[in-house]
């Protein structure tokens, strides 16, 4: 075993050779051996949706090839286990040396810092980077020196750093690959199977992956929407945004260069005197610092994409309603700005930043969903997919944070329309049903004269439903189930107090609430495609559907809680009726079954999401009666297990709660991880 002492470097989602500390630092070590290794099933329950790999398929080919014109190639390898994975590369070609950058969401971390364990006592150099953030996690921390526990704090300080960001890195001229790669031998990666392929076609025409695209893309909007982008950003008719969330998530393009070109811009409409540039800059980076706090965030709370981050939400008598669910998702609730987001995402795999708020407070404030259902089913089918920003929107949304809004109001789904979509060209676009419908009615048909919808061709109730919940509706058990959580919260405090029980604080629910045990967008009655060990699995929630065929639902019995599942986990239905109010199981036994949540927070995963949080000003519905303060309490480091928690912010000591992922083969790592070997070691 002869490598000549070359060194690894570990491609994860830094699908770039511009601006990688790794690649870089690599290069200027010696030979290269580029690896990327596909382990999905470490995932868990977040195991990468169809459109994610095709991006993923797309990428990857298009990093190969920059890499080959440098002098090597990408190493692609297939496993179950990374370490091991790692470990067979190391041996097949004698590498000295590993070099990779950071990742800060909790499977990332603990994967991190095993290898690191695990290669270096092997032997193995190993040099970590930041290739990710402008500021890492542990260096961004108020005057007493702990964490930030708002958005607003934490993005002050990050503009105020002693030090600006990195300039990016410029690609390397050569990279010198040897014989160390060639021993080495590939493995070929499936990311689609044949039933995907139709659907993942589509795809092409809309987007292109890899990182010189990704450069282009960014190009095209410093110099093209972002001038206009505080007035234009929130319309969801046209391209107003960066679509940049796709390229960050993976790596394509560095968010040091994205920060650093945009301030220029900023400095010479300053110069010029441009107050609307310079405004439209500011939104613009408030978006980049919301996915900076996404990482902050996981990095401090590794919990957080499973978990309420305020402990009164365990007592939160969410609905387990699969009928709800798959109204919601089918774009079917009646409410027609809803409806067009859920098909724009059912058919795309992508969503306007201001629809992602609308549907997803929707679903959390409306139907009472539990946030993880519709934070897993974004992960499922959104091509940007990243489960810091997701984890992080979901947990504004309702209303779980600190710095969440309050928990009590209600977006109007009509009025939103009419901000978002003034002239109806979104509707009309993903509802063709209600293309013939006039302006004035179309986010609000329910309203209008018998005359005016026959004219257009809508039945509703049939061709077009009703609305699945009336807002007044939704307010008052909105109202009900606030003030029984209030009540659950101050009788657990009581009990504590007096000695009788113990745990107030830990954030778990009482009773897990499973994902639905199949998700999916066709027919209901069709079975998954099975595959083999080496085949991505298929989710035919994740298929586009066509746009002619009419979505029926059937009648559908609203789940029962006493129906179980083989693993013992609640199980949900296939069907369920719509045209019924239906039975509300909830998260805590104690809790009386009722009432829908709502939260007025913003979902900001990606880039044109940021101001979602200050700048939303829809009208609401509001019970100020229940209101709760939800300010202070202190972020837990992510590793010392000396650290102090409020009660808000206890974490369960088991580890991370229902998830099957990595995680759990490696339930001590989280507790002996001391983040500072986490940090930049070359």
């Amino acid at each position: 075993m002869s490598g000549g002492g070359c060194s690894i470097v570990w491609f994860r989602r830094d699908l770039r050779v511009e601006d990688n500390p790794a690649l870089t630092a690599a290069v200027r070590s010696g030979a290269v051996v580029a690896v990327f290794i596909w382990a999905p099933e470490e995932e868990g329950h977040y195991y990468p949706g169809r459109v994610s790999r095709w991006w993923l398929k797309q990428s990857l080919a298009h990093l190969d090839s920059s890499l080959r014109s440098l002098g090597t190639f990408l190493v692609t390898k297939r496993s179950t286990n990374t370490i091991s994975a790692l470990l067979d590369v190391v041996k097949a070609t004698g590498a000295s040396q590993l070099f990779f950058n950071h990742l800060y969401d909790p499977l990332s971390l603990v994967r991190d810092h095993r290898a690191k364990e695990v290669l270096s006592a092997q032997g193995i150099g190993v040099r970590s980077y930041n290739a990710d953030l402008l500021y890492e996690p542990w260096d961004v921390k108020d005057a007493n020196g702990n964490p930030f526990t708002t958005f607003a704090g934490f993005w002050e300080r990050c503009l105020s750093m002693p030090c600006d960001p990195e300039a990016p890195l410029l690609p390397p001229k050569r990279i010198i690959s040897g014989d160390a790669s060639r021993r080495c031998q590939c493995d070929t990666l499936l990311f689609e199977d044949e039933s995907e392929k139709g659907s993942n076609a589509l795809l092409a025409r809309a987007w292109s992956p890899g990182w010189s695209n990704a450069d282009k893309a960014l190009t095209t909007f410093i110099n093209g929407p972002l001038i206009e982008y505080s007035k234009n950003r929130r319309k969801a008719d046209s391209a107003t945004t960066s679509f940049l969330s796709p390229h960050l998530h993976f790596g394509e393009v560095s968010v040091r260069k994205v920060f650093h070109l945009v301030r220029m811009k900023q400095v010479l409409w300053a110069n010029e005197g441009n107050k609307a540039g310079e405004e439209s800059v500011n939104l613009f980076l408030k978006s980049i610092g919301l996915r900076e706090y996404s990482r902050y965030m996981s990095f401090n709370h590794p919990y957080s994409h499973e978990r309420p981050l305020l402990g009164h939400l365990k007592f939160f008598p969410w609905v387990v309603d699969e009928g709800y669910f798959k109204a919601w998702r089918q774009g079917r609730t009646g409410y027609p700005l809803v409806d067009a987001g859920m098909r724009e995402l059912w058919a795309t795999g992508w969503l306007h930043d201001r629809i992602r708020v609308v549907v997803s407070s929707f679903f959390v404030k409306v139907l009472q969903l539990p946030w993880r259902w519709g934070m897993k089913y974004f992960w499922d089918t959104l091509l940007d997919a990243d489960l810091e920003s997701d984890a992080l929107g979901w947990q504004y949304i309702s209303g779980t944070l600190p710095d969440s809004r309050e928990f009590d109001r209600i977006d109007n789904p009509q009025l939103e329309g009419y901000k978002c979509d003034p002239y109806g060209e979104y509707v009309r676009r993903w509802l063709p049903e209600l293309s013939r419908l006039p302006t004035e009615w179309i986010h609000h048909p329910w309203n209008a004269p018998e005359y005016v919808l026959q004219a257009a061709g809508i039945e509703l109730g049939s061709n077009y439903p009703l609305p699945i919940v009336g807002l007044d509706a939704a307010k008052a058990r909105l109202e009900e189930a606030l003030s029984e959580m209030w009540q659950q919260e101050a009788a657990s405090r009581a009990a504590i107090e007096n000695g009788t029980e113990e745990g107030l604080g830990d954030s778990s629910e009482s009773i897990p609430i499973a994902f639905p045990q199949e998700i999916t967008m066709e027919e209901e009655d069709v079975e998954p495609a099975r595959m083999n060990a080496h085949t991505i699995r298929c989710y035919e929630d994740q298929m586009v559907p066509s746009m002619t065929s009419s979505v029926r639902l059937g009648d559908e019995p609203s789940l029962n809680i006493q129906s179980t599942a083989e693993d013992g986990r609640a199980e949900v239905p296939i069907n369920a009726n719509l045209n019924q109010e239906p039975t509300r199981n909830v998260v805590n036994p104690r809790v009386r079954p009722t009432n829908p949540t709502q939260t007025r927070l913003p979902y900001t995963p990606g880039i044109g999401l940021g101001t979602a949080a200050e700048d939303s000003t829809a009208e609401s519905y509001s019970s100020s009666d229940v209101r709760r303060e939800r300010d202070g309490g202190v972020v837990p480091v992510w590793s010392p297990p000396s650290s102090s928690y409020t009660e808000q912010f206890v974490v369960d000591e088991n580890g991370i709660g229902t998830s099957s992922s990595f995680l759990q083969g490696h339930q001590q790592s989280h507790q002996i991880i001391n983040w500072r070997q986490l940090s930049q070691t070359g």
